[in-house]
């Protein structure tokens, strides 16, 4: 089946199958979405610079394409993704069927002259290669911000009616009848789309057609394989292109960023390196997500770590914990847990007052939440390194937790023992004012915590 349309026309060896145009497809359909991912990650660290850009992706994306792809259509009669696939663009002759077999077989180097590219059939290919697909994207995007829920609100609800307002402006009106054409027409315009796709690819593959989608039919152009005399015209044009450089002008300098050597010189070489760069960044993103998303990885993961004992987090500016106290004489008394923060707890740099902190966990106390003193459950990291109970972390982040609440009101709510070990018995009546409960910050550290209020998958992320 692959080389099936090749099969049932011998003699045009250069017509490429339609398993190779869709793969073609496929290819240029990932661009968009990688440079997008990458522009995103890249955003993080520098969201000053690149946030705008990723705001306007589309409209960024459409003109550095542009540029790309007349580059390759220039060059070499074919777009970005075709000419990885060893494809070009021809455009079709007006003779009887637009076939000459024998002049292709006879004289290959007159037929391309004949069917290469003129200028303004590359800037019809470049409306359908850049212009379509952003516009096919932002209909796409419009429709699923203002169509998609329409059917949300019922049937009795005339929003077209009460939409539009008495004397409303051009913008307005403009923007009532975009939204009317998104809810109305553009689902069937989607769905004729590719419905004719499907038509004109079937009609490739059982060689009805010379046209593999109708946009190259409407504009004149098929696609082909590169052949011989193709090649050969490559690389004459490279060897004039490297001679043309010549000599600097005078005045102007031998410098390789000179205006005249980055125009004929670096600009090509630049654009046609992408060819193999681009693709082999896609290749490489889409083996970088089997490798995470693969039992593979994360057996080879477990095993890294099987032998790795992490220490406890280290909290700067600690004090050594205390000496511990005799135990208590009633043999079922607890051992109270030391507070090395006691005397001196973090102070805010906003407010300047103290905030509340629990007791930094030691060796022995390391299976119990520092908050509640009770064994885990659903253990919760925070940044910091802390381990807590899901239940007692959000609450304290929340600023909802009975410890906190008690300590702000007073130690009426708190128990004696707590009250003793911690300092909290010498000050009387309600700490508003005089101290934070600690809300949004980490329970021992008193960090504040970036993003606190999103708790997933029992992990606090910043």
């Amino acid at each position: 089946m692959e080389f099936m349309s090749s099969l049932q026309n011998g003699l045009d060896e250069l017509k490429p199958s339609l398993f190779e145009l869709l793969s073609e497809n496929q290819l240029a359909a990932l661009l968009p979405p990688s440079l997008r991912y990458l522009l995103a990650v890249s955003t993080h660290r520098y969201p000053r610079y690149l946030l705008p850009v990723l705001n306007s992706f589309d409209e960024v994306y459409a003109l550095l394409m542009l540029l790309v792809e007349r580059h390759f259509l220039r060059t070499y009669g074919g777009s970005f993704t075709e000419n990885f696939y060893g494809l070009k663009r021809a455009r079709v002759l007006r003779t009887k069927g637009g076939e000459i077999p024998r002049a292709q077989l006879g004289a290959p180097d007159s037929v391309r002259e004949a069917t290469q590219l003129r200028k303004s059939d590359i800037w019809r290919n470049l409306a359908v290669l850049v212009g379509l697909p952003w516009l096919k994207r932002k209909l796409d995007e419009g429709y699923d911000i203002h169509a998609a829920h329409s059917n949300i609100l019922g049937t009795g609800y005339n929003r077209e009616r009460d939409g539009l307002r008495p004397g409303a402006s051009i913008k307005e009106r403009l923007l009532f009848y975009y939204k009317w054409f998104l809810r109305k027409v553009y689902p069937s315009v989607n769905a004729a789309y590719y419905f004719s796709l499907l038509v004109f690819n079937m009609a490739y593959l059982f060689d009805g057609t010379k046209y593999s989608s109708p946009f190259l039919w409407m504009i004149g152009t098929r696609i082909r394989r590169l052949g011989s005399a193709d090649h050969k015209a490559f690389q004459l044009a490279a060897q004039k292109a490297g001679k043309a450089v010549g000599p600097a002008r005078p005045g102007e300098g031998g410098s390789i960023f000179s205006p005249r050597n980055v125009s004929r010189s670096v600009t090509p070489r630049l654009l046609s390196s992408l060819r193999i760069l681009l693709p082999t960044s896609i290749f490489a993103l889409k083996f970088l997500e089997w490798w995470y998303a693969s039992d593979f990885a994360r057996q080879l993961s477990r095993r890294a770590a099987e032998n790795i004992e992490l220490p406890p987090p280290f909290l700067p500016g600690a004090l050594p914990a205390p000496t511990p106290r005799p135990q208590s004489s009633k043999p079922d008394a607890e051992p109270k847990s030391a507070n090395p923060r006691s005397a001196d707890p973090p102070i805010s740099s906003s407010s300047l007052l103290p905030i509340l902190t629990v007791p930094h966990p030691t060796p022995a106390t390391s299976s119990l939440c520092p908050i509640c003193s009770n064994p885990i459950v659903t253990p919760t990291a925070s940044p910091t390194g802390f381990v807590y109970c899901y239940t007692c972390i959000h609450r304290w982040v929340e600023g909802t937790h009975d410890r906190q609440v008690a300590f702000m009101e007073g130690s009426a709510g708190l128990r004696h023992d707590e009250e003793e070990d911690e300092g909290w018995a010498k000050e009387e009546g309600s700490r508003e004012g005089r101290w934070e409960s600690g809300k949004g910050r980490d329970a021992v550290t008193g960090r504040m915590i970036l993003g606190a209020r999103r708790l997933y998958g029992g992990w606090l992320f910043r």
